[in-house]
């Protein structure tokens, strides 16, 4: 079924809306989920409050795209639960790496004088992205987008573990130089 289709049945408030996102997303929304919570039934049960979310968001919300939509619900839903998990003390996990490396480029300050920035920082850094070669953009969201583990991404793009390494760390100083230029703070 395509897109247009199923945003459609969210509309018309048809159930099988959630059926036909589950068969044709689900497998995507388990796999965002499962990098980030690395654990099956709270990646399922995250992608299962996805489409609750999806049905309460549509209407008043029609997303001209459905899977960025769901997997950014999917998303959320899963650093929450992360978050409510790992609330005590932090240990290990493949998402701490991902979250450190990324904490040397963007500030993670949540005050509400900086809450104002967010869209600006979130267009920059997108500008950032549209600007690198599509495979190092790839590289730079499997890691901090969906957090696929440094492995995953070699295997993807048959390259090493430390060539990866070496490219996002470049990227991300690149990144932070780019930030600092355009006066972030970070």
């Amino acid at each position: 079924m395509d897109d247009d289709r199923i945003v459609q049945l969210y509309w018309d408030r048809n159930e099988a809306a959630i059926t036909a996102s589950s068969q044709k997303y689900g497998a995507y929304c388990l796999a965002i989920a499962r990098n980030i919570l690395s654990d099956r039934l709270d990646a399922e049960e995250c992608v299962n409050d996805t489409w609750l979310r999806a049905w309460n968001a549509m209407p008043p919300h029609r997303p001209s795209l459905l899977a960025a939509f769901l997997g950014k619900i999917t998303r959320h839903l899963s650093f929450d639960r992360y978050k409510k998990l790992h609330r005590e003390k932090r240990g290990g996990h493949q998402l701490d790496a991902v979250l450190d490396e990324l904490a040397e480029c963007v500030s993670g300050a949540d005050d509400t004088e900086r809450q104002w920035e967010a869209k600006a920082l979130i267009e920059e850094i997108n500008r950032f992205l549209f600007r690198l070669p599509e495979d190092r953009r790839y590289l730079f969201i499997r890691r901090y987008w969906y957090a696929d583990s440094i492995s995953q991404i070699a295997g993807r793009m048959n390259m090493s573990v430390n060539q990866v390494s070496v490219i996002l760390s470049r990227l991300r100083h690149r990144l932070k130089d780019d930030l600092i230029e355009r006066g972030f703070d970070i």
